[in-house]
Protein backbone atom coordinates (compact mmCIF):
# COMPACT_ATOMS: atom_id res chain seq x y z
CA UNK A 1 0.00 0.00 0.00
CA UNK A 2 1.61 3.40 -0.45
CA UNK A 3 0.20 7.06 0.73
CA UNK A 4 1.15 10.31 -0.57
CA UNK A 5 2.10 13.26 0.89
CA UNK A 6 1.43 17.07 -0.21
CA UNK A 7 4.80 19.47 -1.00
CA UNK A 8 4.10 22.92 -0.47
CA UNK A 9 7.98 23.91 -2.04
CA UNK A 10 8.41 27.67 -3.45
CA UNK A 11 6.62 28.12 -6.30
CA UNK A 12 5.33 24.92 -6.46
CA UNK A 13 2.72 21.83 -4.88
CA UNK A 14 3.69 18.59 -5.46
CA UNK A 15 2.05 14.90 -4.25
CA UNK A 16 4.71 12.61 -3.95
CA UNK A 17 4.09 9.00 -3.86
CA UNK A 18 5.87 6.93 -0.87
CA UNK A 19 5.91 3.76 0.97
CA UNK A 20 6.96 3.15 4.91
CA UNK A 21 7.07 -0.37 5.88
CA UNK A 22 9.26 -1.69 8.86
CA UNK A 23 9.02 -1.63 12.65
CA UNK A 24 8.51 1.94 13.39
CA UNK A 25 11.69 1.55 15.98
CA UNK A 26 14.15 0.52 12.79
CA UNK A 27 16.72 2.59 11.66
CA UNK A 28 15.16 4.44 8.31
CA UNK A 29 16.53 3.59 4.97
CA UNK A 30 15.38 5.63 2.27
CA UNK A 31 15.58 4.17 -1.51
CA UNK A 32 15.22 6.95 -3.98
CA UNK A 33 15.03 4.88 -7.93
CA UNK A 34 15.75 5.62 -11.62
CA UNK A 35 14.51 7.24 -14.13
CA UNK A 36 11.10 5.28 -15.86
CA UNK A 37 10.46 3.72 -12.83
CA UNK A 38 8.33 3.82 -9.67
CA UNK A 39 9.70 2.41 -6.47
CA UNK A 40 8.01 -1.10 -6.50
CA UNK A 41 11.70 -1.74 -8.68
CA UNK A 42 12.72 -2.54 -4.98
CA UNK A 43 9.99 -4.92 -3.97
CA UNK A 44 13.28 -7.51 -3.12
CA UNK A 45 15.69 -5.53 -1.23
CA UNK A 46 12.80 -3.91 0.82
CA UNK A 47 12.06 -7.69 2.00
CA UNK A 48 15.84 -8.20 2.61
CA UNK A 49 16.01 -4.80 4.53
CA UNK A 50 12.66 -5.16 6.85
CA UNK A 51 14.46 -8.70 7.71
CA UNK A 52 17.58 -7.16 8.93
CA UNK A 53 15.27 -4.86 10.84
CA UNK A 54 15.21 -1.49 9.00
CA UNK A 55 11.90 0.43 8.37
CA UNK A 56 12.04 1.08 4.74
CA UNK A 57 11.16 4.86 3.19
CA UNK A 58 10.63 4.57 -0.53
CA UNK A 59 8.85 7.28 -3.15
CA UNK A 60 8.40 8.33 -6.67
CA UNK A 61 10.33 10.69 -8.85
CA UNK A 62 7.36 13.11 -10.49
CA UNK A 63 5.16 12.00 -13.03
CA UNK A 64 6.42 8.30 -11.98
CA UNK A 65 4.14 6.04 -9.96
CA UNK A 66 1.63 7.87 -8.14
CA UNK A 67 3.16 11.28 -7.85
CA UNK A 68 1.79 14.12 -9.36
CA UNK A 69 3.76 16.53 -11.94
CA UNK A 70 4.94 20.16 -11.53
CA UNK A 71 2.81 22.72 -13.81
CA UNK A 72 5.81 23.44 -15.38
CA UNK A 73 7.86 20.61 -16.87
CA UNK A 74 10.84 22.54 -17.07
CA UNK A 75 11.11 23.17 -13.34
CA UNK A 76 12.06 20.14 -12.41
CA UNK A 77 15.93 19.94 -10.93
CA UNK A 78 17.75 18.25 -8.87
CA UNK A 79 17.64 21.00 -6.06
CA UNK A 80 13.44 20.54 -6.43
CA UNK A 81 13.99 16.80 -6.30
CA UNK A 82 16.16 16.58 -3.13
CA UNK A 83 13.50 19.71 -2.02
CA UNK A 84 11.06 17.15 -2.35
CA UNK A 85 13.06 14.44 -0.06
CA UNK A 86 13.32 16.87 2.58
CA UNK A 87 9.32 17.77 2.47
CA UNK A 88 8.49 14.31 2.77
CA UNK A 89 10.93 13.75 5.87
CA UNK A 90 9.51 16.70 7.28
CA UNK A 91 5.55 15.39 6.85
CA UNK A 92 6.36 12.46 8.21
CA UNK A 93 8.65 13.48 11.32
CA UNK A 94 11.62 11.99 10.32
CA UNK A 95 14.99 13.97 11.60
CA UNK A 96 17.61 11.26 10.48
CA UNK A 97 18.06 8.86 7.82
CA UNK A 98 19.59 5.85 8.56
CA UNK A 99 21.04 5.36 4.80
CA UNK A 100 20.21 6.89 1.53
CA UNK A 101 20.66 4.21 -1.11
CA UNK A 102 20.17 5.73 -4.43
CA UNK A 103 19.78 4.37 -8.43
CA UNK A 104 21.27 6.45 -11.32
CA UNK A 105 19.28 10.12 -10.85
CA UNK A 106 18.02 8.76 -7.15
CA UNK A 107 21.89 8.54 -6.52
CA UNK A 108 22.50 11.98 -7.79
CA UNK A 109 19.63 13.34 -5.96
CA UNK A 110 20.85 11.92 -2.92
CA UNK A 111 24.54 13.20 -3.52
CA UNK A 112 22.63 16.55 -3.47
CA UNK A 113 20.71 16.23 -0.84
CA UNK A 114 23.29 15.36 1.76
CA UNK A 115 25.56 18.50 0.44
CA UNK A 116 22.04 20.41 1.10
CA UNK A 117 21.39 19.69 4.41
CA UNK A 118 24.58 17.64 6.31
CA UNK A 119 23.92 15.63 9.42
CA UNK A 120 20.39 14.40 8.74
CA UNK A 121 21.81 10.91 6.01
CA UNK A 122 24.43 8.78 7.99
CA UNK A 123 25.39 6.65 5.20
CA UNK A 124 24.99 7.00 1.65
CA UNK A 125 25.01 4.25 -1.06
CA UNK A 126 25.31 5.86 -4.78
CA UNK A 127 24.55 3.32 -7.48
CA UNK A 128 25.06 3.72 -10.95
CA UNK A 129 25.25 7.30 -11.75
CA UNK A 130 26.29 9.53 -14.37
CA UNK A 131 28.36 12.96 -12.94
CA UNK A 132 26.58 15.86 -14.76
CA UNK A 133 24.42 16.76 -17.58
CA UNK A 134 25.40 15.91 -21.19
CA UNK A 135 26.09 19.86 -21.77
CA UNK A 136 28.25 19.83 -18.61
CA UNK A 137 30.37 16.65 -19.03
CA UNK A 138 30.80 18.07 -23.02
CA UNK A 139 28.76 14.77 -24.74
CA UNK A 140 26.18 14.43 -27.31
CA UNK A 141 22.46 14.56 -25.20
CA UNK A 142 21.43 10.74 -25.17
CA UNK A 143 18.23 12.43 -23.55
CA UNK A 144 17.03 14.54 -25.82
CA UNK A 145 15.78 11.83 -28.41
CA UNK A 146 13.83 10.27 -26.38
CA UNK A 147 11.97 13.44 -24.93
CA UNK A 148 11.11 13.93 -28.44
CA UNK A 149 10.07 10.73 -28.47
CA UNK A 150 8.03 11.33 -25.40
CA UNK A 151 6.63 14.42 -26.87
CA UNK A 152 5.55 12.94 -30.77
CA UNK A 153 4.51 9.14 -30.13
CA UNK A 154 1.17 8.59 -28.54
CA UNK A 155 3.15 5.06 -27.61
CA UNK A 156 6.28 6.73 -26.51
CA UNK A 157 6.02 4.54 -22.85
CA UNK A 158 6.00 1.64 -24.97
CA UNK A 159 8.53 2.05 -26.90
CA UNK A 160 10.77 3.46 -24.04
CA UNK A 161 10.03 0.57 -21.93
CA UNK A 162 11.57 -1.74 -24.48
CA UNK A 163 14.43 0.24 -25.42
CA UNK A 164 15.55 1.00 -21.51
CA UNK A 165 14.74 -3.09 -21.20
CA UNK A 166 17.64 -3.60 -23.70
CA UNK A 167 19.98 -0.67 -22.11
CA UNK A 168 19.26 -2.11 -18.86
CA UNK A 169 19.58 -5.82 -18.80
CA UNK A 170 22.01 -8.17 -20.82
CA UNK A 171 19.75 -9.83 -23.28
CA UNK A 172 21.09 -13.41 -21.95
CA UNK A 173 19.79 -12.01 -18.63
CA UNK A 174 16.53 -11.43 -20.24
CA UNK A 175 15.52 -14.66 -21.82
CA UNK A 176 16.90 -16.46 -18.14
CA UNK A 177 14.49 -14.11 -15.61
CA UNK A 178 11.32 -13.46 -18.17
CA UNK A 179 8.89 -12.51 -14.92
CA UNK A 180 11.21 -10.07 -13.64
CA UNK A 181 11.83 -8.40 -17.00
CA UNK A 182 7.84 -8.61 -17.17
CA UNK A 183 7.41 -6.98 -13.64
CA UNK A 184 9.89 -4.67 -14.88
CA UNK A 185 8.41 -4.31 -17.86
CA UNK A 186 4.54 -3.57 -16.21
CA UNK A 187 6.17 -0.96 -13.62
CA UNK A 188 7.75 0.80 -16.39
CA UNK A 189 4.39 1.44 -18.23
CA UNK A 190 3.20 3.11 -15.33
CA UNK A 191 5.39 6.43 -15.39
CA UNK A 192 3.58 9.38 -17.91
CA UNK A 193 5.10 11.20 -20.63
CA UNK A 194 5.17 14.10 -18.66
CA UNK A 195 6.67 12.58 -16.37
CA UNK A 196 9.65 11.29 -18.29
CA UNK A 197 9.86 14.39 -19.78
CA UNK A 198 10.16 16.60 -16.24
CA UNK A 199 12.85 14.20 -14.83
CA UNK A 200 14.92 14.31 -17.91
CA UNK A 201 15.14 17.86 -17.66
CA UNK A 202 16.39 17.41 -14.50
CA UNK A 203 19.30 15.10 -16.01
CA UNK A 204 19.62 18.09 -19.04
CA UNK A 205 19.88 21.08 -17.13
CA UNK A 206 23.08 23.07 -16.40
CA UNK A 207 22.88 23.39 -12.67
CA UNK A 208 23.32 19.14 -12.50
CA UNK A 209 27.25 18.82 -11.74
CA UNK A 210 27.67 16.51 -8.98
CA UNK A 211 31.67 17.45 -9.50
CA UNK A 212 30.97 20.65 -6.84
CA UNK A 213 29.45 18.61 -4.88
CA UNK A 214 31.83 14.71 -4.16
CA UNK A 215 34.14 16.41 -1.99
CA UNK A 216 31.21 18.08 0.49
CA UNK A 217 29.94 14.32 1.36
CA UNK A 218 32.12 13.37 3.48
CA UNK A 219 31.01 16.27 5.74
CA UNK A 220 27.63 16.01 5.37
CA UNK A 221 27.45 11.70 5.94
CA UNK A 222 29.40 9.39 7.96
CA UNK A 223 30.39 7.10 5.83
CA UNK A 224 29.83 6.12 1.82
CA UNK A 225 29.42 3.65 -0.71
CA UNK A 226 29.66 3.20 -4.02
CA UNK A 227 28.40 0.46 -6.10
CA UNK A 228 28.25 -0.18 -10.03
CA UNK A 229 27.08 -3.01 -12.28
CA UNK A 230 29.81 -4.57 -14.24
CA UNK A 231 28.19 -4.02 -17.81
CA UNK A 232 26.98 -0.70 -17.31
CA UNK A 233 28.45 1.10 -19.78
CA UNK A 234 31.49 3.37 -18.91
CA UNK A 235 30.14 3.87 -15.62
CA UNK A 236 32.30 1.45 -13.83
CA UNK A 237 35.34 3.56 -14.65
CA UNK A 238 33.12 6.97 -14.28
CA UNK A 239 31.98 6.49 -10.86
CA UNK A 240 36.21 4.49 -9.96
CA UNK A 241 37.20 8.51 -10.44
CA UNK A 242 34.23 9.69 -8.77
CA UNK A 243 34.77 7.19 -5.47
CA UNK A 244 38.60 9.49 -5.69
CA UNK A 245 36.93 12.97 -4.84
CA UNK A 246 34.42 11.09 -2.69
CA UNK A 247 37.44 10.16 -1.02
CA UNK A 248 39.14 13.36 -1.02
CA UNK A 249 36.43 15.19 1.34
CA UNK A 250 36.25 12.10 4.22
CA UNK A 251 39.79 12.40 4.29
CA UNK A 252 40.79 9.90 7.42
CA UNK A 253 37.18 10.20 8.47
CA UNK A 254 36.05 6.26 7.00
CA UNK A 255 36.99 4.63 3.92
CA UNK A 256 34.40 5.05 0.88
CA UNK A 257 33.37 1.35 -0.09
CA UNK A 258 33.36 0.20 -3.51
CA UNK A 259 31.89 -2.61 -5.35
CA UNK A 260 31.20 -4.21 -8.95
CA UNK A 261 28.39 -5.55 -9.35
CA UNK A 262 29.13 -9.25 -11.57
CA UNK A 263 27.24 -9.61 -14.37
CA UNK A 264 24.82 -6.70 -13.92
CA UNK A 265 24.01 -3.60 -15.86
CA UNK A 266 22.54 -0.28 -14.91
CA UNK A 267 20.20 -1.40 -12.31
CA UNK A 268 21.93 -3.87 -9.93
CA UNK A 269 19.51 -4.58 -7.29
CA UNK A 270 17.39 -6.14 -10.34
CA UNK A 271 19.81 -8.39 -12.43
CA UNK A 272 22.41 -8.48 -9.44
CA UNK A 273 20.01 -8.76 -6.67
CA UNK A 274 22.01 -11.28 -4.48
CA UNK A 275 25.32 -10.06 -4.50
CA UNK A 276 23.42 -6.46 -4.67
CA UNK A 277 22.10 -7.16 -1.72
CA UNK A 278 24.77 -8.78 0.25
CA UNK A 279 27.26 -6.03 -0.26
CA UNK A 280 24.40 -3.19 0.66
CA UNK A 281 23.40 -5.06 3.56
CA UNK A 282 26.94 -5.57 4.86
CA UNK A 283 28.18 -2.20 4.20
CA UNK A 284 24.43 -0.88 6.52
CA UNK A 285 24.87 -3.53 9.23
CA UNK A 286 22.05 -5.54 10.99
CA UNK A 287 19.74 -3.03 12.66
CA UNK A 288 19.40 -3.56 16.06
CA UNK A 289 16.05 -6.53 16.62
CA UNK A 290 13.34 -5.88 19.31
CA UNK A 291 14.11 -8.37 22.00
CA UNK A 292 11.85 -11.39 22.01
Amino acid sequence: MSFSVVLRNPGRIARVSYQLVGRSSGPVVLLSNSLLANFYMWDPFVEELVKAGYRVLRYDQPGHGASSLPKDLTATTFDTLSDDVFGILKALHISKVYAWVGISMGAATGAFFVSKHPGIVEKLVLCDTITSSPKNAGVPDPFAARVELAQTDENAIETLTEQTLQRWFSESWRQANPDETERMRKLMRTTSKDGFITCCHALQHDSFDLKPHLPKIGAGVEAAMLVVGELDANLPETMAAMKDEIQAGFGDKSTVGWTVIKGAGHVPVVDGKEQFSKEVLGFLGEAAKPKA
